[in-house]
C-alpha cells in the first residue's frame, strides 16, 4: 500500500503537533498552579467583542480544527481508506465499537443522575495525541497501522461532532439555524457549477459560522459542513480542497491545538484527589476511555471480520489492533472539548478535565508499552514507501 504526499504530511504534522500538546498541558498546569494561577486563568475570560477568550478559542479557532477533520474525512472517503466500502468496514465498525462500549460504561455509573449528561466525554478519540504517540515507536509502525488509527480517529470525532450536534443543542433559534443552512446550500450550488476558487467558501463558511454560532447549534460543527462544500475535483494537488487541507495542517497542529490547550487545561488541583477520582462520572470517563475503547474498538472488529463484513488489514493482526485501541483511549482535545458542553458546574468541569488527562496518560502508556512489544522493526519498502 503506498502511502499518498498528503497522508504523510497530515500525520507528520499531527504525530509533532501531538508533542506540543503535551508540553502546552504540561505549561498550563504549570501556570494554573502557580503564583499566577488567578491571572492565567483570568486572562482566557477575558471579553472580546462580545465574547471571552476561551470562547473564541472554543467556537471559533475549535471549528477551523474541525474543517481539517473534515477534508481530511472527505479525502478518506474519495481516495483512502474509506474509499473501499469493505476496507471501510473495518475502522468504521472499529469506531462505533470504541463509542458504543465507553458510552455504555459512562451511562451504567451515571444513569439517572445528574452528570448522565456526560455520556459523550469517554467517546471521543484525540487524532493529535493518538499519532503522536504512535510515532514515538519508529520503524516499527507498518503503514496500514497508522492508516487505521487516523481512520478510526477522523470516524470517531465526525460522530463525536454529530452527537454534539444533537444532545449538547439546549436551544435553538431556527431563524438563524435556517439561515446557516440556506448558506451552506448556496456554498453546495458553487460546488455544482464548478467555482473552484476558495474565496466565496470562505467568506459563506465564516457567516455561515456567524449564525450557527447564533442559532444555539455548537458552531464548529460549521467546519464539518464547509469542508464538504468545498471542490474536492480529481483530488490532485491542483484541487481546492487538498490545497486548504495542504495549508491547515500546520497552523492546526502548531497553534490551534496548543493554544486549546493552554485555555482548557488550567485545572487547579486541590481537595482530595481520590475521591475526585471515585466520583461516579470520573468512574464513567476513565473506564471509558481505559477499558471501553480497547474493548470496543477490538471486540467490534473481530466480531466483523468473523462473520465476514470485512476483512483484517493487510500486515496487521489483533495484537497489533487491541494496541491501536488503547490509544484510542487518549480521548484528550475532543473529550475536553465535549466536557465544556455537557456540564455547568465548574468544579466537576475541573475535576473531569483532570479524569481526562490521567486517564489519557493511562491509555497512551499501555497503548505505546503493547505496541512496542508486539510490533517488530520493518523496512521501508515493507511499509510501502519507497526511500528517498
Amino acid at each position: 500500500m503506498k502511502a499518498t504526499k498528503l497522508f504523510n504530511e497530515f500525520f507528520e504534522s499531527e504525530k509533532a503537533g501531538g508533542l506540543v500538546l503535551i508540553a502546552c498541558t504540561i505549561l498550563s498546569l504549570t501556570l494554573a498552579n502557580s503564583n499566577f494561577g488567578v491571572e492565567y486563568r483570568d486572562f482566557f475570560q477575558f471579553k472580546f467583542a462580545g465574547l471571552s477568550i476561551a470562547h473564541w478559542i472554543n467556537d471559533g479557532l475549535m471549528a477551523i480544527f474541525f474543517l481539517l477533520i473534515g477534508l481530511e474525512l472527505e479525502r478518506e472517503i474519495y481516495k483512502g481508506e474509506l474509499s473501499n466500502f469493505k476496507d471501510a468496514l473495518f475502522p468504521v465498525f472499529g469506531a462505533m465499537g470504541g463509542l458504543l462500549l465507553p458510552a455504555g460504561i459512562y451511562f451504567l455509573f451515571n444513569y439517572g443522575t445528574a452528570t448522565q449528561s456526560g455520556i459523550g466525554i469517554p467517546m471521543a478519540t484525540d487524532i493529535a495525541f493518538a499519532l503522536g504517540i504512535l510515532s514515538l515507536l519508529g520503524n516499527k509502525v507498518p503503514l496500514t497501522l497508522k492508516i487505521f488509527l487516523t481512520a478510526l480517529a477522523i470516524i470517531d470525532d465526525l460522530f463525536a461532532i454529530l452527537i454534539i450536534a444533537v444532545f449538547y443543542t439546549k436551544t435553538l433559534v431556527f431563524a438563524n439555524l435556517f439561515i446557516a443552512l440556506g448558506i451552506f446550500a448556496l456554498l453546495l450550488v458553487l460546488n455544482r457549477i464548478k467555482v473552484k476558487s476558495l474565496i466565496p467558501y470562505l467568506i459563506g463558511g465564516i457567516a455561515m459560522w456567524y449564525f450557527m454560532l447564533n442559532s444555539g447549534v455548537h458552531a464548529t460543527i460549521t467546519g464539518i459542513l464547509l469542508a464538504f462544500a468545498i471542490p474536492f475535483g480529481n483530488g490532485d494537488e491542483k484541487s481546492t480542497s487538498y490545497i486548504l487541507q495542504h495549508f491547515l495542517h500546520k497552523p492546526v497542529a502548531f497553534i490551534i491545538l496548543p493554544i486549546f490547550a493552554l485555555a482548557n487545561t488550567a485545572i487547579v488541583f486541590s481537595g482530595d484527589i481520590s475521591q475526585t477520582l471515585s466520583e461516579n462520572y470520573s468512574l464513567g470517563i476513565s473506564l471509558g476511555l481505559i477499558v471501553g475503547k480497547p474493548l470496543g474498538i477490538f471486540l467490534f472488529t473481530f466480531l466483523a471480520v468473523t462473520f465476514g463484513l470485512c476483512k483484517l488489514p493487510t500486515s496487521l493482526d489483533w495484537k497489533s489492533i487491541f494496541g491501536v485501541g488503547l490509544l484510542g483511549g487518549i480521548g484528550f482535545t475532543m473529550s475536553i472539548f465535549i466536557t465544556l458542553l455537557a456540564f455547568d458546574n465548574e468544579t466537576i468541569i475541573n475535576n473531569s478535565k483532570l479524569v481526562v488527562l490521567i486517564a489519557s496518560l493511562i491509555a497512551g502508556i499501555l497503548g505505546f508499552l503493547t505496541l512496542k512489544v508486539t510490533l517488530k522493526p520493518i523496512t521501508n519498502e515493507e511499509n510501502g514507501i519507497k526511500a528517498s
